[in-house]
């Protein structure tokens, strides 16, 4: 497998910013590359991630490529499951879901996926996933059968990070869902922060600018940007600053 450069430079060495979600279901192919271009040259992205929960698309791997070819930023896969890896991307996100109970999103996707991740020579970067209630129920939360961290139980998502990063994991990711009614909260992002030495990302109902800088003010060291850039392709303008 590559070495941690990636990790370092993404996560260590880096300002903070933004992670580019792009799923490969709700992007025309025809728009790959001007998507990826455009969002590459805002000066607060830092990569872009490749996935989504529930795949129906055939040609991820040569939506990846797709990606790939067009990007002058890192691409990471975000998968949602063993037919999300690629070997045209520089880093897996590798996925655990540790919020939930699920045996198969804890380490069985994982089992069947790491072939695959060992093969393609793609680096690897250990991620607590961590769902956080959002006042819906997100594609994600139906998928992995999986209960979410209540918002007000900041208390929980303390103590699964703390245990995180005590199992060795890289990196926690508190995730609202896409499409999420509301984002994580900032005092749970504060408090998960302040708790652990590795980096946050956070991501799910980050719609508005306000909510952005209310994560990174709380410790976020990157929010993950989907569904905002999908309604509306200037979103990043506002926050590009």
């Amino acid at each position: 497998m590559r070495s941690s450069r990636l990790f370092k430079m993404l996560f260590e060495d880096a300002e903070s910013g933004i992670l580019v979600l792009l799923d490969p279901d709700k992007l025309p192919r025809k728009q790959v590359a001007h998507v990826v271009e455009r969002v590459s040259g805002y000066k607060r992205v830092r990569a872009i991630l490749v996935g989504t929960s529930l795949l129906m698309s055939t040609d991820f791997v040569e939506f990846t490529k797709m990606v790939k070819d067009a990007a002058d930023v890192p691409v990471v896969l975000f998968p949602g499951g063993v037919h999300q890896v690629s070997p045209y991307a520089d880093a897996i996100l590798f996925l655990s879901v540790i919020s939930g109970r699920n045996p198969e999103l804890l380490i069985g996707e994982q089992v069947r996926m790491a072939p695959f991740v060992r093969k393609y020579g793609l680096e690897v970067i250990p991620t607590a996933y961590m769902l956080v209630e959002s006042g819906n129920i997100p594609s994600v939360e139906f998928i992995t059968h999986t209960m979410p961290i209540p918002r007000d139980k900041t208390d929980i998502a303390v103590a699964h990070a703390m245990a995180a990063e005590m199992l060795g994991f890289k990196l926690i990711y508190l995730e609202a869902g896409s499409g999420a009614k509301y984002p994580v909260p900032p005092e749970m992002i504060r408090a998960v922060h302040n708790a652990v030495d590795i980096p946050v990302i956070v991501g799910g109902g980050l719609r508005d600018p306000n909510a952005i800088e209310l994560a990174f003010e709380a410790g976020a060291k990157h929010v993950v940007i989907g569904t905002a850039i999908e309604e509306d392709q200037n979103f990043l303008e506002v926050i590009d600053r």
